[in-house]
C-alpha cells in the first residue's frame, strides 16, 4: 500500500510525507501547492514531489481552476483535489431478519444503501447468497467496480473470534462454527473484518449517534437474548474471545428467568419463541391488557438486571438501548429508576439514534478504519 501512495518509493520519510500531504487534502476542497505548503509546513519541493507521487497512484488529481488572483500575470497556481472516488469501502449487516449494505467512498461519503428481508429460519448457505446478491445490486446501482473495495466489515450476531469464526450464534440457523471470514474473504480481495452486531452498534451510534463525544459506552441490543458492545476510552472492548457483553447469557445463572417464561402470558413457557410471538405480547400491553403488561413489565426487569450487571463492572458514562427496547413505551425511565437503585453510579440511559441502519453504519465505520490505516500508516491518530 505505502508503494501505491506515494509513487513507487517506499521511504519511511517519503510515506510520512504522503499522509500529512493527504489529511492537508482530503477534507473535499481543492487547494494550491502554495496552500498545501502552508498546511503541511513541508517544502514546496517536497510538497511537489510527494503529489506527483500520489497523482500517479490515483490518490490526487490536479483540477483547472482557470486564471490565478483574477488574471494576475505570472505562472498560475497549480490546484489539487482529493479523489475520493478512487477507492470504497462496505459496511455489511447479517442479521436474522434482514442483510443490509452501505457503500462509502474513501473520504466515507456514503454514496448508497439497500437492504433485503430474510427468513430467520434461511440456512447459513442461502443466507451468504442474500448477502452476496446484495453487495452486488449496491455496486452495479452505484457503478463501482469489485477491485476499487478497500476494506469490507461485516456485523452478524453472536460471539466471532478475530479470526471471523462464529463461536456460537443461537439466533441465526447453522451460524455456529461458521468461519465466516473465510467464507467472505472469498468474495472480496481486500481486508474482510468480522464483527459482532452489537458491538458495531456501540461504534455507530458513537461515531454518528447518541453517544458522539463520549468514552465510556454500553451499547444495549435488547432483543430475546439481549447483547452489548461495549467501548472504554473511545475503544471497543471485545474481550479475550470475542464474548465480552454477552449478557443475554446472565439467565443461566437462573432459568426461572428465560425469555420464554418471562413474556408468557399463559402461566407456560412462550411456544414458539419467536418475534411475531413477542411483537403480539408487546402490542396488547400496549393496548392495555393487564397480562400482556406483566409480562412487558417482566421482560424489562431482566433487561435492567442484565445491564445493571455490565453497569457495575464497566461504569460507563452512557447506556445506550437499541433493539426492541428502542420501540417500547416509556423504557428509559424504568431503566434510570431501576438502575439507580442496582448501581453504585447510575450512568445517563439514552435510546439508540440510528435506527435500523445502526449495525450497517458500524460495520461501514470498521471498513473506514481500515481504509485509513493505508491511507495514513505512519501519520498517527485521526
Amino acid at each position: 500500500m505505502a508503494d501505491r501512495l506515494t509513487g513507487g518509493d517506499s521511504s519511511l520519510l517519503r510515506r510520512i510525507n504522503a499522509a500529512v500531504t493527504l489529511r492537508a487534502l482530503r477534507d473535499g476542497q481543492t487547494v494550491t501547492l502554495t496552500q498545501l505548503v502552508g498546511d503541511t509546513g513541508l517544502s514546496r519541493p517536497t510538497v511537489e514531489g510527494v503529489i506527483e507521487g500520489l497523482m500517479e497512484s490515483g490518490l490526487v488529481a490536479e483540477v483547472e481552476q482557470g486564471l490565478d488572483g483574477g488574471g494576475r500575470r505570472g505562472r498560475p497556481a497549480r490546484w489539487f483535489r482529493f479523489r475520493a472516488e478512487a477507492g470504497h469501502a462496505l459496511g455489511i449487516e447479517v442479521g436474522v431478519h434482514d442483510v443490509r449494505v452501505v457503500l462509502a467512498d474513501l473520504s466515507g461519503e456514503i454514496l448508497a444503501g439497500h437492504s433485503k428481508p430474510v427468513d430467520e429460519a434461511l440456512d447459513a448457505e442461502e443466507r451468504l447468497g442474500v448477502m452476496r446478491t446484495t453487495v452486488a445490486e449496491v455496486l452495479r446501482k452505484t457503478g463501482v467496480l469489485r477491485d476499487s473495495l478497500w476494506a469490507v466489515a461485516v456485523g452478524t450476531p453472536g460471539i466471532v473470534d478475530g479470526e471471523g469464526t462464529v463461536r456460537l450464534s443461537t439466533a441465526v440457523p447453522g451460524w455456529t462454527g461458521l468461519d465466516l471470514g473465510a467464507r467472505l474473504r472469498r468474495s472480496f480481495r481486500c481486508p474482510v473484518v468480522i464483527e459482532n452486531d452489537a458491538n458495531l452498534a456501540a461504534i455507530a451510534e458513537h461515531w454518528k449517534g447518541a453517544a458522539v463525544g463520549k468514552g465510556d459506552v454500553v451499547f444495549v441490543m435488547a432483543g430475546l437474548s439481549p447483547g452489548a458492545g461495549s467501548l472504554i476510552n473511545g475503544r471497543l472492548h471485545r474481550g479475550y474471545g470475542g464474548a465480552a457483553g454477552e449478557i443475554g447469557a446472565l439467565h443461566l445463572l437462573g432459568q426461572e428467568a428465560t425469555p420464554e417464561r418471562l413474556l408468557s402470558t399463559t402461566g407456560k413457557p412462550l411456544d414458539p419463541l419467536d418475534e411475531a410471538a413477542v411483537a403480539r405480547v408487546l402490542r396488547l400491553a400496549r393496548e392495555g391488557d393487564a397480562v400482556a403488561r406483566d409480562a412487558m413489565d417482566r421482560f424489562l426487569g431482566r433487561l435492567v438486571h442484565d445491564v445493571a450487571a455490565l453497569v457495575l463492572a464497566l461504569d460507563p458514562q452512557l447506556v445506550v438501548v437499541g433493539g426492541w427496547a428502542a420501540g417500547l413505551d416509556g423504557v428509559l425511565e424504568p431503566l434510570r429508576e431501576r438502575l439507580g437503585r442496582f448501581t453504585l453510579r447510575a450512568p445517563e440511559v439514552a435510546l439508540a439514534a440510528l435506527g435500523t441502519e445502526v449495525v450497517a453504519t458500524g460495520a461501514l465505520r470498521v471498513a473506514l478504519d481500515h481504509v485509513e490505516e493505508q491511507l495514513f500508516p505512519v501519520a498517527g491518530p485521526r
